[in-house]
């Protein structure tokens, strides 16, 4: 059955130098010929080659264009594909789709030149949705992550514990076909220990997801800390701009503000809560509530104190809070007459906290009026989230929650393979778990999935890719 041809702008919607509409699919270089005028027909142009002419609208010349040939299967989708480069005015670049459409396209679903190529097999699921991690990554450490899955790190490894998984299934539906020929006595233990590898494997991707999150989403990060300690001021200076109001009246801040800051290679999506205090303000103690809320779920908690007033029991009540939590004590206002040392804070958070935390939490003087140790403050966090986990070359990061679930499920049925045989259940019992570990990868990288999830995956995409 013949698949329609489909076109679409695969650039932004918006006035910029150049335009690119991609046309791909069996009609593509006939609807090309259709609408462009060169010195050559376009399907008989050598592939991977680009020729100089006007796309016409019958007689009327629509943009002076580029249009690049590139033939069967070596292209992106592994259809024929043309691309039409124009110029990047939004109107001109609708008038070229418009016409290639009326001369015999269809317009393209979002993502449907990628569900093409995932369809042809040119990328399996997960490098897929490597695609669209790569347009949305918002630091360079996300953008790594995602090229290496695009380049197939995760269906690599994938790949190799599938293969692991259906030769001990083939192994011992073989022993039950033809017990005569092929010994199973003794083979439980061997793979149990493989099993335990595939797990130990399995395992160690899912903790990965944790670390893919935030490399990919960016760190989850609540600033704490009772009125007028600075929490306001360090937002704006990580913002960059006034995000927040800034006065001397305790209280200000009464809702949560969010604020996604670029930290160098990383990305904060940053809450400033409420001061933390005991108010007889109704929505002031709603603020508050938040506030502690936030913090439980938190990735990192900043906690700021103003160095320049006495420690009381507002910080006794935040303390507590950053218990077994990733966190950074700032002591602000270092530009005053500071009252709060290192030592005494570090002190304090250990008796409220009921450990040693000396070398856990780090405290950092800063001065964000001044705008003073915010550098040290950035390091810090780097070396927290960053700093001897990332390894782009060796490590794959987990981001995607469909694949983490299909790996928690993988191992789960690897677990009950174990646990049968540790029970002394019979051989054909392992078949069953070992196929169920071997269809949750294989949903991963799209080996095993239906119609419906092919459609929602591709649906989040962006039109033209």
């Amino acid at each position: 059955m013949k698949k329609e041809t489909i076109a679409a702008v695969s650039t932004g919607m918006t006035n910029s130098g150049i335009g690119i509409v991609r046309i791909s699919g069996e009609e593509a270089f006939a609807i090309a010929d259709r609408v462009y005028r060169g010195k050559e027909k376009i399907a008989e142009a050598e592939s991977h080659t680009i020729h100089y002419g006007h796309i016409v609208d019958q007689e009327e010349i629509v943009d002076e264009v580029l249009v690049m040939v590139m033939k069967s299967p070596r292209t992106f989708t592994g259809e024929d594909t043309v691309e039409i480069n124009c110029h990047g005015g939004t109107f001109v670049v609708k008038r070229v789709l418009e016409t290639v459409i009326k001369n015999g396209a269809r317009p393209a679903d979002p993502g449907e030149f990628t569900k093409r190529a995932f369809l042809n097999g040119k990328m399996d699921l997960s490098q897929a949705e490597a695609v669209i991690d790569v347009i949305n990554s918002e630091n360079e450490y996300a953008l790594q992550s995602s090229i290496s899955q695009l380049k197939g790190s995760v269906k690599t490894k994938i790949s190799n514990i599938r293969n692991k998984i259906i030769y001990n299934t083939a192994f011992i539906e073989s022993a039950l076909d033809d017990p005569e020929h092929i010994e199973i006595d003794g083979y439980a233990e061997t793979l149990k220990a493989a099993s335990e590898e595939i797990i130990n494997e399995l395992e160690e991707m899912i903790c990965s997801a944790d670390n893919g999150r935030v490399i990919r989403e960016g760190i989850n990060t609540v600033i704490l800390g009772k009125p007028n300690a600075g929490k306001s001021s360090l937002l704006n200076v990580l913002a960059g701009h006034e995000r927040a109001i800034v006065t001397d009246i305790e209280g200000t801040t009464r809702d949560i503000l969010e604020e996604q800051v670029r930290l160098g290679d990383l990305s904060l999506n940053v809450i400033d809560t409420a001061g933390i205090r005991n108010t007889k303000d109704v929505i002031e103690k709603i603020g508050v509530d938040r506030a502690k809320e936030y913090a439980g779920r938190a990735d990192l908690i900043i906690y700021v104190v103003d160095a320049s007033r006495e420690l009381d029991e507002n910080d006794e009540k935040i303390l507590p809070l950053i218990r077994d939590k990733n966190a950074v004590i700032l002591l602000n206002k270092s530009d005053l007459n500071t009252i709060v040392s290192e030592k005494m804070i570090t002190e304090k958070a250990c008796v409220l906290t009921g450990g040693d935390y000396k070398k856990k939490i780090p405290v950092i003087s800063i001065s964000a009026k001044e705008e003073k140790g915010i550098n040290k403050l950035e390091k810090k966090i780097k070396e927290m989230f960053i700093n001897g986990i990332v390894s782009f070359n060796e490590q794959i990061y987990i981001s995607n929650v469909r694949q983490k679930n299909a790996l928690i499920s993988a191992s789960k049925s690897m677990k009950k393979v174990v646990e049968s045989i540790n029970a002394g259940m019979p051989e054909d019992f392992y078949s069953i778990d070992l196929m169920d570990a071997y269809e949750a990868l294989g949903s991963i990288t799209g080996e095993s999935v239906g119609e419906d999830l092919i459609n929602e995956i591709f649906s989040k995409f962006c039109m033209g890719k």
